[in-house]
Order: structure tokens, then sequence, then C-alpha cells
């Protein structure tokens, strides 16, 4: 197994507290977001008469060419990471391995990407995923014979690693000292499971079945992304793209992004209006992609408005704001179906919080890019459920079973999923309970209804058998095309 390191760590300063909105402070972070948008969209028309024939092939090699400059455009103005040759060396490597051997080759992406608002940063915009459903999905892959390349965001979950990096216990507790001999060995509560996966994790080191390869920004993500897809080409049918990275939807251009640390008080400006060459001294103050202004209030009213961030003098005024500027981060999806990537099966997922919209965004993501399957799934409920949208088919609705979880209310274990199994039973509940406990095939779950505790199967279990399924009829379809 391989993992190149991204030598460019970048440190991680929690700006939250600082940035934000409160109804009692008119102190506050505004994101401004460009929405406009004159890219032109391909549709998709089909015609029995020759004219609209050729009508379509325009609109589609237009459609096509405003993409490609899009895209040349994007990549052109965004530096690519430092270790992407390095990357794409080692992704070379093991792709020209792996299908030598004729074995399937599958590209996981896995946790958030950060927006920087510096170009030294130290301040950016990030997301709650730590990575769970990349790694756990990257084990199950292995399992069923694929070779993966793991491209994280760096010091996210990683595959067997995972049990125990993020652990709610300290990784210590999983250790003890032996008293006669003095040396570490793994705690006897905890030795079967350690061994399990240390066993799993060096068959896959040993055959060389996994590259981990790390990213950090939205930008790094998507130079990795385009390099990596690219190399997958000679694999055909056999390279499946498996994109569960969360990926940021806004950035900030390199050309609008500030040089150094964005300024929260008024004592560097302060310095620099005590020089020849300072700026005039004016209400605006304008570092890249932000702008600090200052509004005037009434003092009279709001006397305490006012607070010490110990480097300025005096006291910065309450009414301070920081407006950040964001552009949309360009849909390179269609190009990776159309040229990155033409010939492998390309699953994307999609997080949503409203449970009466998610079948329809994942719809019209997958009438948007033409892609081969999308996985739905709700921020409550997506350790107990997904939702397949795939062209041709019928929705399917993956489930853990209800009376499957790891922990009871009591803390204990001898009955895991007791009360659950006499609702599914039709014992010991009432009606209303059992339809709570048993949703509808079409829809999907009440949070409320979910037990206590988190599921005792993982549901990527489930998830990855189903996309090798489908996985399997799509390397027969190009086949087929091809004899």
């Amino acid at each position: 197994m391989a993992d190149v390191k991204n030598p460019h760590t970048k440190k991680r300063i929690d700006s939250a507290s600082s940035t934000s909105s409160t109804s009692t402070s008119s102190s506050l972070l505004s994101l401004s977001f460009n929405l406009g948008d004159s890219r032109r969209r391909a549709c998709s028309v089909s015609s029995s008469s020759s004219q609209d024939t050729m009508s379509t092939q325009d609109t589609a090699d237009t459609a096509m060419s405003s993409l490609q400059e899009e895209e040349n455009a994007y990549f052109s103005s965004n530096p690519p990471p430092k270790a992407l040759a390095q990357h794409s060396a080692a992704a070379q490597a093991f792709i020209t391995e792996h299908a030598a051997s004729g074995r399937r080759v599958v590209l996981i992406t896995s946790g958030g990407t950060t927006v920087p608002l510096e170009k030294q940063t130290v301040r950016f915009i990030d997301n709650f995923s730590a990575g769970t459903r990349g790694a756990t999905s990257a084990e199950y892959f292995l399992e069923s014979g694929y070779a993966v390349i793991f491209l994280h965001r760096q010091f996210s979950l990683l595959p067997y690693s995972r049990h125990y990096s993020h652990s709610t216990d300290c990784f210590l507790d999983f250790m003890s000292e032996d008293a006669s001999t003095g040396n570490v060995v793994v705690n006897p509560l905890h030795q079967q499971k350690m061994q399990r996966v240390l066993r799993k994790y060096n068959a896959a080191r040993d055959r060389n079945m996994l590259l981990m390869l790390p990213f950090v920004t939205i930008t790094d993500y998507l130079h990795e992304l385009r390099a990596i897809t690219r190399l997958m080409r000679p694999l055909g049918p056999r390279g499946l793209l498996y994109l569960a990275a969360a990926v940021s939807d806004f950035f900030v251009p390199p050309e609008r992004m500030a040089e150094h640390k964005i300024q929260s008080t008024d004592a560097v400006k302060n310095m620099k209006q005590s020089q020849p060459q300072s700026q005039p001294a004016d209400e605006a103050q304008t570092q890249g992609p932000t702008t600090i202004t200052t509004e005037k209030r009434d003092t009279a009213a709001h006397p305490a408005e006012e607070f010490d961030n110990f480097d300025s003098s005096p006291a910065v005024p309450r009414s301070k704001r920081l407006i950040v500027d964001l552009d949309p981060v360009p849909k390179f999806l269609k190009n990776l179906v159309d040229g990155w990537a033409p010939e492998g099966m390309i699953v994307s997922f999609k997080l949503e919080t409203d449970p009466e919209i998610l079948v329809h965004k994942a719809k019209y993501s997958l009438a948007r890019y033409q892609h081969h399957l999308v996985i739905g799934n709700l921020l409550t409920t997506r350790k107990w459920e997904v939702v397949f949208v795939a062209p041709g088919m019928e929705d399917n609705w993956i489930r853990v079973p209800l009376n499957r979880r790891k922990k009871t209310a009591t803390g204990v274990e001898s009955l895991v999923g007791a009360s659950d199994s006499r609702y599914a039973s039709g014992t010991g509940a009432d009606d209303e309970t059992r339809e709570n406990v048993s949703p509808p095939a079409n829809k999907p779950m009440d949070p409320s209804s979910l037990p206590e505790g988190e599921p005792e199967v993982e549901i990527e279990s489930l998830i990855i058998p189903a996309v090798q399924e489908l996985h399997d009829r799509h390397v027969r379809a190009v086949e087929s095309r091809k004899s």
C-alpha cells in the first residue's frame, strides 16, 4: 500500500466564533454569492429528421466547446498543488500495475474541501465532513477485489485506521503495559477486533491494493481529480469513480484573494497611515476578497458596544463587518463524463437535509450530467438509508434494518435490538409504531422513528455490493457495444 503525503500542510484555524452573526451584535460575517451564470448548458434532444439531428449535434458541439473553455479558464487561473506531479506518477504506476492484471480500479474521493480566504492561509471555509462514507466504502471495495485509489482530505478518516483515529475513546485506552515485561500490549477487550482490522490492512498493503493521495483545498481536489481520472482512461469500463467527497460549491478566485491574514482591527491600517506611502484614511479597507467596513452608530444608544481584540488600541467598535465575496465553483461532472473518463462508471452523491427534495435533486443531477448513478442521502438518516437513482431504473432505497444497532439504552449488549424486534414482528407495538418502524418503500425514513445508538451493520456493507452489481452491468454493456 502506498501513502503519498502532501508536503504543504495548511494550518487550520477555526474562526467561526469571531465571524458568527447574532441578533444582539452588529458585528457579522456576510457571504456574498455571485450566482449569475452566463454559461451555456447542454440539453438532450432527439429527432427523426436529419435537420433536427444536425441542429442537435451543433448544439452539443457548442455546449461541449463552452465546457472546455470553462475548464481551461479555471485550471489555467487556479494553480495546481505542488504535489500534483508526484501524485500523478504514483497513480500512473498503480493503475498500470492493476490494469495489466485485469483488476478493476475504483477512485474514491472522500472528506471535505476547504475554501481559503488568504493565499497564506489562516482562515478558510470548511464543512462538517470527516470522510466516514469514503473511508468505510474503501474497505468494502477492497474486500470485493477492487484496487482502490483513495483521494482524501488530509487528516480525514482513512481506511482501517478509522476504527481508532476518531474513536470517542483515546487510542491509548486500547493498549496497556505488561507489568512483568514492561512491553506495550493490546487491551484484551479490544484484541480480537484490532487483530481483524490489522490483518485486512496488512493484506491491502502487501498486495499494493490501496493508494492514498491527500488534498486540502477545492482547487487541489479538482486538479487531482482531473489528473487521476484521465489516467484511468485505459481501464475503460473497468474503471469506477465513486465521488463521495463533500465538494465546496463556492470559492474565492485567486485574483481576489488576500495575500496575508485578513486583519480584524485597525492596528495595521493606523500604522500604514503614519507612513508617507500609506493609503488615504477612509472607512473601508479592501483585503482581497474581503472588505472591512465600519458603520456609523449612535454611540449614545450603544455606549458599551466595543470589544478589545488585544492588539487594537483603542477597542474595536462592534459595528465592524467582514464581507466575503464568493464565486460558484464550476461544475466539472459533465466534463468528467464526456472527456476525462468517457467509459468509466461514475457514481456521485447527493446530501440534503429536506426529505421532500432529495429524490428530485438526485434525478435533476442525473439528467443534467448524464452519468450512471446518484446515491442520495439525508443528513439525519445517512447511516441508516440511502436511495439509488439510476437511468431506466426504479428508485431503490437501501436500508439497515432498525433492529440492527450497536448500543441499547440500558447498555446491556445482549439486549441489542430486542425492543425493535418486537416492533418489527408486530408484538408489543401498536399499528402506528409499526408504521414508523417500517417506512414506505419509496419514501425516506422518519428520523424520529430511529432507535437510539448507531446501526450494528455499516450501511456501506450494503451499498458496495449494490454498486458492484451495477458496475457489472456497465462493463457488460460497454463491451457488448464494442463487439
